[in-house]
């Protein structure tokens, strides 16, 4: 079957599948202390301006985005979110579950407006009872959002000044960083690292086999983190593993190319959809698409093409999301087409 349901249905991309395979031969230290893993983050730490100690590699961004907001909280604060934010709404629990609350504030086709922002603070200290009550510690966003919408530079700068005001910690889930950045955006990678207390970026969803990159942009990363990173069970003995697939993403430009052609292919997708006469949700610049459906060609076609629910758009249509990835090719999409046509001729 055609699969656009989500940008992690594939393995990894070969350069990457290649330096795993020349690895075979050599043996290296644990949890992290390797050359492999030290090469991985002095890449990263070139191209975002940050200090290759503060870069730590996680398997997977619901582990990332608990383990950056339990370490960086005081026990007493809690995240703010978007109301679609993944924390609030696709991570079982995962926050909360460390004792920390996700508050969250509404989202505009997943973008969290910074005078909202301001007003829940403002709101929050003008209470006489706010001792009483969870204290807004940190913001957390994604780039892309939930709904592959893009924030600009001076959006993400007004919420960091929100942020600064009232002592919060802005904090940047990267689970597709690279499509974000490979789309029509004003933001670059230094922006991100700039304007954010920590963010990571996406490998998983990128192009890796596993693997994300939380990296700590003041030198602020919390103390023994490396002790915590166990404690949370998130410290991997073959750590060299994840350092070789974020080596490779980050030698020669490989992440921003692969996520060029995700973004190139769902601008191939959104015309095609577009002059088969289908509707869109919203407009999204990133992979990620979201296409109304009537309800009995959606049935048809999910025999044929895996996609993903999102949401009911009325009693005859729901909204899907259709994901492109590093690895979409044409020919996917011409399949698709063929499909769909012969659906509608029906």
């Amino acid at each position: 079957m055609l699969n656009f349901s989500s940008d992690y249905i594939k393995t990894c991309h070969p350069e990457i599948l290649k330096t795993l395979q020349d690895s075979l031969a050599t043996t290296h230290t644990g949890y992290g202390t390797d050359d492999i893993c030290a090469e991985a983050k002095k890449r990263i730490a070139e191209q975002t301006g940050t200090d290759p100690e503060d870069i730590f590699f996680v398997s997977g961004g619901t582990q990332t985005n608990q383990l950056a907001i339990d370490t960086m909280l005081k026990e007493y604060e809690g995240v703010i979110s978007a109301d679609t934010g993944h924390v609030n709404t696709h991570e079982a629990g995962a926050i909360e579950y460390t004792g920390h609350k996700v508050m969250h504030v509404p989202g505009h086709n997943g973008l969290i407006d910074a005078g909202e922002l301001k007003d829940f603070a403002e709101t929050f200290y003008q209470d006489g009872n706010h001792e009483h009550m969870v204290f807004p510690g940190m913001v957390y966003i994604s780039f892309p959002t939930e709904y592959g919408t893009l924030y600009t530079k001076k959006q993400l700068a007004d919420i960091a000044a929100v942020c600064r005001e009232y002592h919060m910690i802005f904090y940047l889930d990267g689970a597709r960083l690279g499509y974000g950045l490979a789309a029509d955006t004003d933001v670059t990678l230094r922006d991100i690292a700039e304007l954010t207390d920590a963010f990571y970026i996406g490998g998983t969803k990128v192009g890796a086999m596993m693997g994300e990159a939380l990296v700590f942009t003041k030198h602020n990363t919390p103390s023994h983190f490396v002790h915590r990173l166990k404690k949370h069970g998130a410290l991997m003995a073959k750590g060299w593993i994840m350092g070789a697939q974020f080596e490779t993403l980050f030698r020669d430009g490989l992440y921003g190319r692969i996520s060029a052609n995700a973004i190139e292919k769902a601008r191939d997708l959104r015309r095609g959809l577009e002059k088969r006469g289908f509707r869109f949700w919203l407009d999204s610049p990133t992979n990620q698409q979201f296409v109304v459906l009537e309800n009995g060609f959606a049935d048809r076609l999910q025999k044929e093409v895996v996609l993903s629910y999102w949401e009911k758009a009325d009693e005859e249509h729901t909204v899907y999301r259709f994901a492109t990835n590093w690895a979409t090719t044409g020919e996917d999409l011409d399949e698709l087409w063929k499909v769909m046509d012969r659906i509608s001729a029906l």
